[in-house]
C-alpha cells in the first residue's frame, strides 16, 4: 500500500509538497507512480505521472506549476504544487501501478482558501 502526507491548509500563491511513500511490499522505485485529487462533488482526476524512467506528465490544469519527481532512496515519490489556488483544493491521492498490479494511498487534504 501507500501512504500520503504533506498536505494541509494554505494561501493562495503558496507552496506544499506531498509525499507518497511505499510500504510494505511496495518498492516504489519499480512502478509507474501518479498523482490524482478529487475535489468535493467532482470526480476523481489525474494530475501527474511519472515513469520508472524518470518521465513526468502534467494535467493542462497544473502544468507550469506542479512538479512530480522520485526519491529512490528513501522510497518516496513528491509531489511538489507551487502557486496554489483555491481550484486546486481536493483530497490527493497517489496510485502505484506494476503491470496489473495498483495500489493506492488514503489520500490527504489540501486545502487553498484565503
Amino acid at each position: 500500500r501507500l501512504v500520503e502526507s504533506g498536505g494541509g491548509l494554505v494561501q493562495p500563491g503558496s507552496s506544499l509538497r506531498l509525499s507518497c511513500a511505499g510500504a510494505g511490499s511496495i518498492v516504489i522505485n519499480t512502478y509507474s507512480v501518479g498523482w490524482y485529487r478529487q475535489a468535493p462533488g467532482k470526480q476523481r482526476e489525474w494530475v501527474a505521472s511519472i515513469s520508472t524512467g524518470g518521465v513526468a506528465v502534467y494535467a493542462d490544469s497544473v502544468k507550469g506549476r506542479f512538479d512530480i519527481s522520485r526519491d529512490s532512496a528513501n522510497n518516496l515519490v513528491y509531489l511538489q504544487m507551487n502557486s496554489l489556488k483555491p481550484d486546486d483544493t481536493a483530497v490527493y491521492y497517489c496510485k502505484a501501478v506494476r503491470g496489473n498490479a495498483e495500489s493506492w494511498g488514503q489520500g490527504t487534504q489540501v486545502t487553498v482558501a484565503s
